[in-house]
């Protein structure tokens, strides 16, 4: 029987019941919430950057997006207000269109 103690996404257990097995699971507290959602965007990150392909990489950023959409609901946010945020932030310092690469700054 595989232990694999880690979140999972909401409908896992049902998916698992389905396929004719059992699961057992447990709803965190906020603070193991956090933690464990961290865990997984570890995770999620991980397999981003090994992505084979275009398709992989984007089934990949779509499990980030929607782990770091949890995590702003888990802050007690939204993904509008994180949308908000990143706009803001996007027009003080501007994006990552531009592809720049920071090599030094010489201090004076």
């Amino acid at each position: 029987m595989p232990t694999y103690n880690k979140l999972v996404r909401d409908f896992i257990p049902h998916i698992i019941e389905s396929s004719g097995k059992t699961c057992t699971t447990r709803i965190m507290n906020d603070d193991e919430f956090i933690t464990e959602l961290n865990k997984k965007m570890h995770e999620e990150l991980a397999e981003y950057e090994t992505a084979e392909t275009a398709e992989d990489a984007i089934e990949e950023l779509a499990d980030l997006l929607e782990l770091i959409n949890a995590a702003a609901v888990a802050h007690g946010s939204s993904f509008d207000e994180l949308e908000k945020v990143r706009l803001q932030k996007a027009e003080k310092r501007g994006g990552f269109d531009e592809r720049i690469y920071l090599i030094d700054v010489e201090d004076e």
